[in-house]
């Protein structure tokens, strides 16, 4: 196929195409190294990489004066980048807060190295097929480029030192390599992280067990779902774990990330502080319609066919990992259905286990789907004491508007205003935000990158652990 630039102005006005030749594409500034950045306007410019996951998108739902509203895009030709720029010009063209990005887009086979080779920006967004994840970001951070990363970054144990020599590269040439870690950013987890640090509050994180372990996460993820107003369709690969990566090293990379986030803030982690005890997967069966209907697709692609019996598709998409954090034991599950139920969505459950009071977020039929936090004090416990420093505390948590309900003796529950829940596509724009405080500085908090290190070897050495049981 011929390679080419295709310019994509798209703003309140039709879509403008016009091919420009390859060789007249480059030039001198393209290979000048990133300059420090210190938050000038426009100063950050965004380069997106074969985008095959709406989250690429999901970065560019608000625009940031920080960064330049051009970018470019480097892919292959396919529904994959068709799809990423109808999600773009969607965000452009709609009524209220349009965004202004001009994409351009190199279409070839040798996107990749174009990309390395031109640097026609300073950060590089990665979002896409999980089995080549790994080498577009040493690629990118061996070229000097900045890299904002979706989950997962690796998707196996044998993917997982290169990810080591990743980091150790980036921190080599001065980038910054950053994880997409949206679920810090919703408003329970963060009242939740908030009150686990008040030891008047909820004393001390227990030990747990593997029949009760002191932290529990479990995340439920829809493959026919709506984004940005539209339903979602999802590539074939999404289905196929050798490219999307199987549930149990996918979603969990977000519930291993709060369990470290919240039960051991700003602490340095290491491999050594993590002792997988258990670990199991197990499949979400499809029908043929169920498929095509998410996908578009007629039939199942040749690559899934090895998991087809029956006409039914069994993808691995669920998993469950038990593991020893330092002294205490956490429970982190990942489940993946169809379709859910009217009026639901994508939930989240929450438990951490204190010795004063237990921490839970529960987000079912009778919160309306609403993620809720309760407090739950333990036996023996001060209740009236309990209750005046949690009034307390929440009056000094920088959410505002917080209230106190009591459900029964010994149980509240935390009243979050509205404004204040702002939504899962919202969070990309804040995770964005962070990034770009990071840039500004110069590095990552010193912690990042080690947990990061940490987070990925748990979820892959759990996967291990769960194909050795089959």
């Amino acid at each position: 196929m011929k390679s080419l630039y295709v310019l994509i102005m798209i703003a309140a006005f039709p879509v403008i195409l016009s091919s420009i030749s390859a060789e007249g594409a480059t030039g001198s500034e393209n290979k000048s190294k990133p300059s420090a950045f210190n938050g000038a306007k426009g100063e950050v410019k965004l380069i997106t990489l074969d985008p095959g996951h709406f989250h690429a998108a999901l970065v560019q739902k608000n625009n940031y004066d920080q960064v330049s509203p051009e970018v470019y895009i480097y892919a292959p030709k396919g529904k994959d980048l068709d799809e990423h720029l109808k999600r773009i010009e969607g965000y452009n063209t709609r009524p209220e807060n349009p965004t202004v990005w001009k994409e351009t887009c190199y279409i070839g086979e040798d996107y990749l190295d174009k990309m390395i080779s031109e640097k026609r920006g300073n950060v590089v967004v990665v979002s896409g097929n999980n089995r080549i994840k790994g080498d577009y970001i040493a690629k990118s951070v061996n070229a000097g480029l900045n890299v904002l990363a979706d989950k997962p970054m690796v998707i196996t144990a044998d993917q997982f030192p290169s990810l080591e020599k990743s980091f150790a590269t980036a921190q080599k040439n001065g980038v910054l390599l950053y994880d997409i870690m949206t679920e810090r950013y919703s408003v329970t987890t963060a009242i939740q992280r908030e009150l686990s640090l008040r030891s008047d509050i909820f004393g001390a994180l227990e030990t747990g067990s593997l029949e009760k372990p002191a932290v529990e996460m479990t995340s439920v993820h829809y493959f026919y779902k709506n984004v940005s107003g539209n339903t979602l369709v999802r590539p074939g690969w999404f289905f196929d774990v050798k490219q999307q990566g199987e549930g149990i090293v996918d979603v969990t990379t977000h519930l291993v990330d709060l369990v470290q986030w919240e039960c051991f803030p700003d602490q340095i982690l290491h491999k050594s502080d993590i002792q997988i005890l258990d670990a199991k997967r197990w499949p979400t069966q499809f029908s043929k319609s169920e498929f095509s209907e998410v996908t578009k697709l007629a039939d199942f692609p040749d690559y899934l066919l090895k998991d087809v019996k029956a006409d039914k598709l069994a993808v691995f998409a669920n998993g469950t990992i038990v593991y020893k954090i330092k002294n205490s034991v956490a429970k982190v599950t990942a489940i993946w259905d169809y379709k859910a139920s009217e009026g639901a969505g994508d939930t989240h459950y929450s438990i951490l286990r204190g010795t004063l009071s237990d921490l839970e977020i529960i987000q079912g039929k009778e919160q309306k789907y609403d993620p809720t936090l309760y407090i739950h004090a333990k036996v023996g416990t001060d209740l009236i004491n309990l209750e005046k420093q949690i009034v307390v505390a929440l009056a000094n948590l920088p959410q505002l508007g917080l209230a106190l309900e009591k459900i029964k003796s010994g149980t509240w529950k935390i009243v979050v205003p509205e404004s204040l829940k702002i939504g899962h596509e919202a969070h990309f724009a804040q995770v964005t935000a962070k990034y770009l405080e990071y840039l500004k500085a110069g590095k990552l908090p010193a912690w990042e990158a080690p947990n990061t290190l940490v987070k990925y070897y748990t979820t892959t050495q759990a996967l291990k652990l769960a194909y050795s049981k089959h």
